[in-house]
């Protein structure tokens, strides 16, 4: 008599639940522009959701503990003059975010641990360097304020964030709209899917693609006739992919392992409304005294409802077996150092005592002064005898200290504004 043998795997019982109602946030206007992307973040601090808005582009931040029925007055983080169509955490300082728009900027936000009176409106950075809408950005995993963007284009472009430079542009690699864009652990590689139908494995400091169009995959996993957007999210600690279709209603669930068959159904969690999107909380987030091993945050029309996997356990203890030492808020490289080469591992950490956030850490822009270029060295020449050459450099940097000292100034209004709400407080509280 045959025996069925059953691969053994501590995975095979996760399980999926929303949480209660009023661990909901509720009256939220998701918004409703057609593109692919997810259209929520999370980390341990913050949820952030793209919203509809009159007038432009905006997104709206919430305090993780903020749940039940949002204000419709709640302060929305606006400052672009088209939809948004991206979000993306930093992962080395919880409240910094960048927003990429059909604008064809993308802009920086430092976000308060406190919640703000009024609209964010002055991001810390606005970077330009694409022709049409940026619909993808995300950031690098080790290195300090570098950030990546994709746009209509086809191009893919790398910012140093802390002074505001373009460091890398790959042009010339895409014949076609960038679908999605990943990092690989280390920063050293990044893969994209494009509308050529092609997969590609780019170096982006030898500005080369390594790898493209693999003759055939390791394994294939049919799923459904459904002709939504599959959102795809990995968990590298535990091997496990969660599969979310945009419009569909169910997030499937697969280990990946280093044999064959490769990719093992696990389960299928299934809900009766459809997601609008969909975000994913680092490991860092999550309760690890439950046996939370991912929470989502799915997007309804006008709710974003928590939902937890959960590997059950009888033990009350720490589950080393779960929860292996995770990347933590710390970068491993500067920009600089990446730049040149240097590539390295995740800093990690344990999770074993749980994980508290650390309070706000703000994000300082230095750009570059034209100060501090020499003037070239010759007889000084009147400005009606420059020649093109010499004219226009010195142009552009009038134009780029315009800019900076503008910034500055806007800066220096928030940070008024911000003085003057606290003295507000301070004296109705004295009253």
């Amino acid at each position: 008599m045959s025996r069925r043998v059953v691969r053994q795997s501590k995975f095979r019982h996760v399980f999926g639940q929303p949480v209660k109602a009023d661990q909901m946030y509720e009256d939220i206007r998701v918004s409703k522009v057609t593109w692919d992307s997810s259209f929520c973040a999370v980390n341990p601090k913050f949820v952030a959701i793209i919203v509809e808005s009159g007038g432009g582009g905006a997104f709206m931040v919430l305090p993780l503990a903020k749940t039940g029925r949002v204000d419709k007055n709640h302060p929305l983080v606006t400052g672009h003059t088209a939809p948004v169509l991206d979000i993306d955490w930093c992962p080395h300082n919880d409240n910094v975010i960048a927003s990429a728009s059909e604008d064809t900027t993308v802009m920086v936000w430092q976000i308060p641990d406190y919640v703000p009176t009024r609209n964010i409106t002055e991001p810390i950075v606005t970077l330009e360097g694409h022709s049409k809408r940026v619909g993808i950005i995300t950031w690098h995993p080790t290195a300090r304020n570098v950030l990546l963007s994709a746009g209509g284009d086809n191009l893919l472009i790398l910012w140093n964030v802390g002074t505001g430079e373009m460091l890398l542009t790959l042009d010339d690699m895409h014949s076609d709209l960038i679908y999605n864009v990943c990092w690989n652990r280390t920063g050293s590689l990044l893969v994209t899917t494009c509308k050529d139908k092609h997969v590609r494995v780019i170096d982006p400091r030898k500005q080369q693609v390594v790898a493209e169009n693999f003759e055939e995959p390791i394994a294939l996993q049919e799923m459904d006739t459904s002709n939504g957007v599959l959102l795809p999210f990995y968990d590298p600690d535990s091997s496990i992919v969660y599969l979310c279709g945009k419009g569909d209603s169910s997030i499937r669930y697969f280990e990946i392992t280093a044999e064959a068959p490769y990719v093992h159904y696990l389960s299928t969690y299934s809900s009766k409304e459809p997601q609008r999107g969909m975000g994913f909380m680092p490991k860092r987030g999550l309760d690890v005294s439950k046996c939370e091993i991912a929470r989502f945050f799915k997007l309804h029309e006008r709710k974003c409802e928590p939902i937890v996997m959960t590997v059950p356990r009888k033990s009350d203890l720490f589950q080393d077996d779960l929860y292996p030492d995770t990347p933590g808020p710390e970068p491993a490289l500067e920009a600089a150092e990446w730049l040149a080469g240097q590539d390295a591992e995740p800093v990690l950490v344990s999770l074993r005592d749980g994980y508290v956030p650390v309070k706000n850490r703000e994000l300082k822009v230095t750009r570059k002064n034209i100060l501090d270029n020499k003037p070239p060295v010759g007889p000084r020449r009147s400005h009606s005898t420059c020649d093109a050459n010499f004219s226009r450099p010195g142009l552009e940097d009038l134009l780029e200290e315009i800019r900076s000292l503008r910034q500055t100034v806007q800066a220096q209004e928030k940070r008024i504004s911000d003085l003057e709400n606290k003295l507000c407080k301070f004296t109705n509280g004295t009253a």
